[in-house]
């Protein structure tokens, strides 16, 4: 390349415009039209995975792919994994796609913690992303310095995220079970991370964890399971069978929800969150319990924690949760929606197992792909092409034993185009 032209192009990139069309046309013979066209394009993929722009490197690299053409959708996949090579796409989209789920204000401005790190940690290696519900499995920062990992306290993420360290080169994967000291056949994934049971095991019912469960990963409250015709053995005693004196509430309300749900909550019987409430009202220094066997619970005389017990007075004649066995009552009725997994048996003890349940639903899939479309398309879904590519997708999702990378990839290169 001469001096002059070398010249002329330090001089478009100090006035920040037109740089890489200079390039292109002087080293490649592209047209401008053309150029700007992929260009824009790989710009918008690295902007909406990252948060920043690429480099000039990194944006022709992409360029480069999404220029071959020729294999469709499957070169500009292979753009968005040069994407998702910067730490910004685990530092700061990761982060913040997963922050809401750990907490019951859905807030996405929380401290890293052990659950949003697990799901950065399995997006970064590509795994079977159902097992984030139920794989004995937490990840943690590997950087001298850190605090170790505490039932107690959050020390070990916050200084990792305030460290500025890459997660992506630090993040490593190890059991729960080793780190928490629960059982391994009790461990469940994020559900049973230290994060998790502050915001969902703390005080009540443990319904809330069941709750949230199915809202971050079924995108589903209980009003969209909400169904009436299910049998009400196993509500509990908790529940008024006249709220307010009027039966019809809890004949058109209350058994709507508790008939599905109880059955499968019935799986946390065993876990609570304990912390002193005089002296830590928000239970940060709180820690996971559960109730392992040979443990009895001084206030039910069996392993059941006595929260299930709460409030037995309002209906005595309720069911009395006397084991973590659940069963699901919706795979009938109109929630056979969900896609229940006919290789699951429906039924089972203790978290892992029902957690499983959930995660190998049709509705699982279809939420992550779902979540990630909005994230990276900064839309919902909306029109029949929209539609059918979130179809497209489940079906990659499902073929690629659920990396949910690969979704990330694939809605990038959907929403590269001029969709605003």
């Amino acid at each position: 390349m001469n001096t002059s032209l070398l010249t002329h192009i330090k001089r478009k990139q100090a006035h920040g415009a037109g740089l890489f069309t200079a390039v292109a046309i002087a080293l490649f013979g592209w047209s401008a039209a053309s150029s700007a066209g992929t260009l824009e394009q790989a710009k918008r993929m690295h902007d909406r995975l990252t948060g920043v722009p690429p480099t000039e490197t990194i944006l022709l690299q992409m360029k480069a792919e999404l220029d071959k053409g020729e294999s469709g959708s499957v070169n500009g996949v292979a753009a968005a994994m040069i994407a998702m090579e910067h730490d910004g796409f685990y530092n700061v989209t990761l982060k913040n796609w997963a922050a809401p789920w750990t907490n019951r204000e859905q807030d996405v401005f929380v401290p890293l913690n052990d659950y949003t790190s697990t799901v950065v940690g399995f997006v970064r290696d590509e795994l079977d992303f159902r097992e984030l519900l139920y794989a004995d499995i937490l990840y943690v920062g590997d950087s001298s310095g850190l605090p170790a990992y505490s039932n107690s306290n959050n020390d070990h993420y916050e200084q990792l995220e305030s460290s500025g360290v890459s997660l992506k080169d630090t993040l490593v994967s190890r059991s729960q079970s080793s780190l928490t000291g629960l059982p391994s056949d009790a461990t469940a994934g994020v559900v049973t991370s230290r994060a998790a049971a502050r915001s969902f095991f703390k005080a009540g019912t443990n319904r809330a964890n069941f709750r949230f469960t199915l809202l971050n990963h079924l995108c589903m409250d209980l009003e969209q399971v909400h169904d009436v015709s299910r049998v009400p053995d196993r509500i509990r005693q908790d529940v008024s069978r006249s709220p307010g004196g009027d039966a019809r509430v809890y004949l058109n309300n209350c058994l709507g929800c508790h008939a599905g749900m109880d059955p499968l909550a019935q799986a946390f019987a065993y876990y609570d969150y304990l912390y002193d409430a005089d002296e830590d009202l928000l239970g940060e220094n709180g820690q996971i319990s559960y109730n392992a066997a040979g443990t009895s619970d001084p206030e039910t005389g069996t392993r059941v924690k006595a929260k299930y017990h709460i409030n037995s007075a309002t209906f005595p004649g309720g069911y009395v949760t006397p084991n973590d066995n659940w069963e699901n009552y919706w795979r009938k009725g109109q929630n056979q929606v969900l896609g229940w997994d006919a290789q699951l048996p429906g039924s089972g003890s203790g978290a892992r197992s029902m957690l499983q349940e959930l995660a190998h639903t049709e509705a699982f899939a279809s939420c992550q792909v779902k979540k990630v479309f909005q994230a990276v398309c900064l839309r919902e879904p909306g029109d029949a092409d929209d539609r059918a590519a979130i179809t497209s997708m489940v079906s990659s999702f499902k073929n690629t034993t659920y990396n949910i990378k690969q979704v990330f990839a694939e809605s990038a290169d959907y929403c590269k185009g001029g969709d605003e």
